[in-house]
């Protein structure tokens, strides 16, 4: 901010509505509310929070000296640290640049006491970390026993005042963190919306966060809600690292995806499908631009784009541009109806396990099965003989209604996609989970638009 002449406010302001607040349009991700750590309401529940704490007998005041990374905002441990080449102050891993060595007279937040409470909660909840390596990151920081850490700094004058302490503020994490209670209503009156909005929302089902902040949200956020008597969140997820055709991105290599030129260059259904679908949520994944345009080709242009597009040209053709007449094909007991209902448990099922991999796969084995059946069928050969009418019209209506609900199971995924095929089957864009995923809701007789690609071939005439 001072580098460009501007008060920090400033600063912040104009990185949130330039840098912060596109990127959610520009990846077509949807979200409630967009809190800041600026905002009055965060301040005011900040300093309330810290209040109960230290009512709780869990803030003292200390000296503190140690490593701390300017880039991390956060004092270092020093078995966090790596040795610098010929020698010279230790590295931050995470910055590569020497730590500072920082003395001042802090208020300490009471970690220690909280040892032996998350190590029982967590052994009774293995759940309550994922994945599993996850899981064994925390167990071993914790039973190497926690030390009290600093919540204040009184060389930083940008921050959320301490309300007992005017020459000390709130240290970033132990504000930022509390981000996912202010956001939601804590600290309001009781008796008020809010407060009631708080105590219906609260604790989370599930926080997702990168694995490299997994020990502020899996360690020290937990402890700071058991400080102030509050539930901790079900479960904390911690998700993986990219690396680009099996290297680590780094500008020094020249192999950085620049995710906006990926974005433009390929569209936000191909990106959100191939991270989603091929990258096990939680692991490290690979960037392998080959895979990448194989995928999104075969199964979102030719499995299920095709599937849509020469059903409903058929269905178009030999039924007056509609809906075939259903026949047999709205039972329960038809193959692509039973193949449906699987594809909508595991899909359900997936979600509520974070298994994203397996919530694209559902989807796309159903239009793999329901491509086969149109395939046996052949109703472009029995259409040719006479009688066949109503059986083409019943397996016609069967393959749509297939697609209608893969499209329905693909809306979380990929929006954009599913909304294109839905208004193909002149069906509303955004459908209506759970209700939508009932078998044979595509009305016989609806009016079906002109088929057009619902899905582009990736053609990519270099390396992104």
């Amino acid at each position: 901010a001072q580098a460009g002449g501007v008060t920090p406010q400033e600063w912040v302001d104009r990185l949130v509505e330039q840098a912060w607040l596109p990127v959610l349009g520009t990846i077509d991700a949807a979200n409630d509310d967009f809190i800041r750590t600026t905002s009055a309401r965060h301040v005011q529940a900040v300093q309330r929070f810290w209040e109960v704490v230290r009512d709780n007998g869990y803030v003292y005041e200390a000296d503190y000296e140690g490593p701390y990374c300017v880039g991390c905002e956060e004092f270092k441990l020093p078995g966090d640290l790596v040795e610098a080449e010929g020698g010279g102050p230790p590295l931050c891993p995470v910055h590569g640049r020497p730590v500072e060595m920082l003395r001042e007279k802090n208020w300490f937040f009471r970690l220690s006491a909280f040892t032996d409470a998350l190590i029982e909660h967590y052994e009774r909840h293995p759940e309550a970390v994922q994945p599993a390596s996850a899981y064994n990151e925390v167990m071993s920081f914790l039973r190497g026993g926690l030390v009290d850490i600093s919540m204040s700094r009184s060389s930083v004058a940008w921050g959320i005042g301490l309300p007992w302490d005017e020459q000390q503020v709130v240290y970033v994490w132990f504000d930022a963190l509390l981000n996912y209670i202010t956001a939601i209503g804590y600290g309001a009156d009781p008796g008020s919306e809010e407060a009631r909005f708080f105590a219906d929302t609260w604790p989370a089902d599930v926080q997702l966060v990168g694995k490299d902040i997994l020990r502020f949200h899996a360690v020290y956020w937990p402890a700071m809600l058991l400080s102030a008597g509050l539930p901790l969140p079900e479960r904390v997820f911690g998700h993986g690292f990219l690396t680009r055709e099996g290297q680590k991105m780094g500008k020094s290599l020249g192999n950085v995806l620049d995710p906006e030129v990926l974005l433009e260059k390929c569209g936000r259904d191909a990106v959100r499908w191939y991270l989603l679908r091929d990258i096990p949520f939680g692991d490290d994944g690979d960037f392998q631009q080959q895979r990448f345009t194989d995928l999104v080709n075969n199964d979102l242009a030719n499995t299920i784009g095709n599937l849509l597009n020469r059903t409903s040209s058929m269905a178009r053709r030999w039924f007056s541009d509609a809906v075939p007449p259903a026949g047999t094909a709205r039972s329960s007991d038809h193959p692509l109806a039973q193949a449906a209902a699987q594809a909508a448990a595991t899909t359900q099922d997936a979600w509520t396990s974070l298994d994203f991999r397996a919530a694209a796969e559902a989807p796309l084995q159903l239009a793999i099965q329901a491509n086969g059946f149109l395939n046996d069928q052949a109703p472009w050969k029995a259409m040719k003989q006479e009688g066949n009418e109503t059986a083409v019209a019943a397996d016609l209506y069967a393959v749509l209604e297939a697609a209608r609900l893969v499209a329905c199971l693909l809306a979380p995924l990929l929006p954009e996609l599913s909304g294109r095929m839905l208004t193909q089957l002149a069906q509303p864009e955004t459908p209506a989970w759970p209700d939508a995923l009932a078998w044979g809701l595509l009305e016989p007789g609806t009016s079906l638009p002109e088929p057009q690609p619902v899905m582009a071939r990736l053609e990519l005439d270099g390396p992104l």
